[in-house]
């Protein structure tokens, strides 16, 4: 059984898309990059090259 409901991932790829400025035509990109990020042991952990994380003080 998964772990998220696909409207749990829905609503977290519509969140990337929009921290990202609403581009067109890459929804099956946030979607898996959702999907992944919710999966993964913390979401963030995923290198994202357009969005870094922030270094640790």
């Amino acid at each position: 059984m998964p772990k998220y409901s696909e409207d749990q991932i829905r609503e977290y790829a519509h969140k990337l898309w929009d921290q990202q400025g609403r581009p067109e035509g890459r929804a099956d990109e946030f979607w898996h990059q959702a999907k992944a990020e919710l999966e993964s042991d913390e979401p963030g952990d995923e290198l994202d090259t357009n969005n870094p994380k922030p270094m640790p003080e």
